[in-house]
């Protein structure tokens, strides 16, 4: 069986008070979630915006994904079809 679909992300970056913050879209056609991260430069280190940005945004999407394997396996278990282990880890907890 052939599938193919189209998923739109938007990602927006915000800088404030020495923190990057990020929003992250996810419109699947069906659900919508967001994924939230934040990087703080340390006073005592140089202030390099790109780094901030990587690290914001790599933390937005692990937020992301946690959000989305939970909705994959609400949507398992509504079909029937618990995961073969436990749903989630003490990592996707953090």
């Amino acid at each position: 069986m052939s599938h193919t679909t189209e998923w739109k992300t938007h990602l927006y970056l915000f800088e404030e008070d020495h923190a990057t913050k990020v929003r992250i879209e996810l419109d699947t056609g069906t659900t919508r979630l967001t994924g939230h991260g934040t990087a703080r430069c340390n006073p005592t280190d140089s202030d390099v915006p790109e780094i901030g940005d990587e690290l914001a945004a790599a933390r937005a999407l692990e937020n992301l994904a946690m959000q989305l394997k939970r909705t994959a396996y609400t949507d398992m278990a509504a079909a029937g079809t618990a995961p073969r282990h436990a749903p989630l880890s003490a990592y996707d907890l953090g």
